[in-house]
């Protein structure tokens, strides 16, 4: 039987690019309000009170809707980021969309629909007429609860007497990436069979909570329901590792032996996280943060007790704040000198450091761990190379991580010398029809006039997958996001726009000290060589350097103003950020 039990009349398309939608899924443009008792009605402003660029977050009684004008015309939607609930109104309103302030999701103001990332869902639209000089909005009252809207999707129609080792689609990943793949396939009508397989046991979740908040159950993390994968007949194999790939007879080998053969195939594996080297590594009660259980575990085992965190990374120092008020004692163990350092530059590093500081957390910089000690094989000292020996009842490494694309070797997939797989824009390997996405690609970014780099961010990951699902249906689309993260400690968030690599120069203004700032990062162009008459002529381009990210902590919405900026096209020089004047966010770029 098919997924959905249904069978079809319809012929399998090998390359996967059929558009059939069942009956049900077609799209129709019936009045959205049938029953009026379900509607809501409302005068919100006279057609003066809002200028052209301007939003404003109106009430209708039953629930609160987004206003805005842009180019005379007025959108209604819904107010908050579907994501996290971030409010719209102090967002970015640009190039018809909105930027979420919070963590940089983009959404179109006339479809609703959601255009960057975090997240999976769009806003819903609500209709807006003027009379008499008055704006109203009329809007179905679900919406204005539920303030987030799927966008219809197809199902799989495939002959209902399918082979079962046999897919259209594979997607090997159950992380965001694998997730908006499959989702967008079907929203784009697709309806050929979609299979995605996982090392774990348990649909996709919101993984960045495992750091922020390890006390998350998977059931209050997962990303979609159970319900909805049924729904919408995308097969999902837990617990199933695939543990080799031959690209060119395009079949997927499982560790218990079974195989799957695919036309198109998605790699969206993600990092796995490194370990120590040391003597005692394998005690209990030492975690790598992978799943919800070794955050829970990790959470349980520190409480009222003595912690050490290796590694000041970002998954490192969330663990430590996440542990401060539960655990006896918190430790942080880094080999560089200041957190951050590499990332954020001197200045905000120790700006972060003396916050860890304030909240008692203890560092031991530019040292290492040489031995853990146990007792009735529990952890129960962390002895460093600098001689300091640290009471530990959990420890929790954070010291970065690995793509996990060992699988691969034999596959015929091109593998960097770092383990990474090289892809172009539109996400595809040298092998035609294999697609890789998330944390195990290195990508043209085109920010950084196509350097190839890799970004393991959560928003990176959600574009990839989508990125590829498009290219899987030969749409051509290219990858042109500009990469946006966040971290939160001690309930301040800091949030990050663009790529840093390389900074030369980091320019803040603001108070490190209260915590408030917004630091730009910047390097030199490089110099280009052109020959001209035989001869070779160094044209020096030292006009200015140039702005290549952004972070910022109280300081919103700054970070997506910027975002929406480099996302235009236009170039950010130091000059421009130097003076504290910043006219030029309100200039063409927005």
């Amino acid at each position: 039987m098919s997924p959905n039990g249904k069978a079809s009349p319809l012929a399998y398309k090998a390359n996967g690019t059929s558009r059939h939608f069942h009956l049900e899924e077609r799209p129709i443009t019936l009045n959205p309000y049938p029953k009026a008792k379900d509607v809501v009605e409302a005068s919100v402003c006279h057609v003066k009170e809002l200028e052209n660029g301007q939003m404003r977050e109106v009430d209708l009684g039953c629930g609160k809707a987004l206003l805005i004008k842009q180019n005379g015309e007025y959108y209604a939607m819904g107010h908050k980021c579907p994501h996290y609930g971030a409010p719209l109104v102090k967002g970015v309103l640009s190039r018809g969309r909105i930027r979420c302030p919070w963590h940089g999701a983009c959404f179109s103001i006339g479809t609703g629909d959601i255009e960057d990332f975090p997240g999976l869902d769009g806003l819903p639209k609500f209709q807006v007429k003027i009379e008499k000089e008055r704006v109203y909005i009329r809007a179905s009252k679900q919406a204005l609860q539920s303030q987030r809207r799927t966008k219809v999707m197809a199902k799989c129609i495939t002959l209902s007497n399918y082979n079962t080792s046999i897919t259209n689609v594979l997607i090997i990943g159950a992380g965001p990436a694998g997730l908006l793949c499959a989702e967008t396939l079907r929203q784009e009508g697709f309806s050929d069979r979609i299979v995605m397989c996982t090392m774990e046991k348990y649909l996709p979740y919101d993984r960045p909570k495992l750091s922020k908040s390890m006390d998350s159950q998977p059931d209050q993390i997962a990303l979609r329901s159970k319900e909805f994968f049924h729904t919408y007949d995308i097969e999902v194999l837990m617990d199933m590792q695939v543990v080799s790939v031959d690209a060119k007879s395009k079949v997927a080998v499982f560790k218990d032996g079974f195989k799957m053969e695919y036309n198109k195939l998605l790699i969206a594996t993600g990092n796995t996280p490194k370990t120590l080297a040391c003597k005692g590594k394998e005690i209990d009660n030492v975690f790598t943060l992978r799943t919800p259980e070794d955050a829970n575990w990790a959470v349980r085992l520190a409480s009222g007790k003595n912690a050490v965190i290796v590694g000041a990374s970002f998954l490192g120092m969330e663990v430590a704040a996440y542990l401060c008020e539960k655990a006896h004692s918190v430790s942080v163990v880094e080999l560089e000198d200041i957190p951050f350092k590499r990332f954020l530059g001197e200045k905000v590093g120790r700006a972060i450091m003396k916050m860890f500081e304030n909240h008692r957390i203890k560092f031991y910089m530019q040292t290492e761990v040489s031995e853990l000690r146990e007792q009735e094989g529990k952890l129960k000292e962390v002895v460093l190379k600098s001689g300091k020996v640290l009471r530990a009842d959990v420890c929790v490494i954070g010291i970065g991580a690995s793509p996990t694309t060992g699988f691969l070797k034999q596959s015929g997939i091109t593998i960097d010398s770092r383990g990474f797989i090289p892809v172009n824009k539109m996400m595809q390997s040298n092998v035609p029809g294999v697609f890789a996405a998330g944390d195990v690609v290195t990508f043209p970014l085109a920010l950084r006039n196509n350097k190839r780099v890799n970004v393991p961010h959560w928003q990176m990951a959600h574009i990839q997958g989508r990125i590829a699902a498009l290219n899987m249906l030969a749409q051509g689309t290219e990858i042109s996001t500009i990469p946006y993260l966040w971290t939160a400690m001690f309930g301040k968030s800091i949030r990050y726009a663009g790529h840093g690599e390389g900074f030369d120069d980091v320019i803040v203004q603001g108070d490190l000290d209260e915590l408030k700032f917004v630091a730009f990062y910047t390097r030199k162009p490089k110099r280009r060589f052109l020959s001209y008459n035989r001869m070779a002529t160094c044209i020096d381009l030292w006009r200015s350097d140039e702005v290549i990210a952004v972070a910022s902590m109280n300081y919103d919405p700054i970070v997506s103003k910027v975002a929406e900026v480099m996302a235009s096209g236009k170039t950010i020089r130091k000059r421009d950020v130097e003076t504290g004047d910043m006219s030029w966010l309100t200039g063409k770029g927005l």
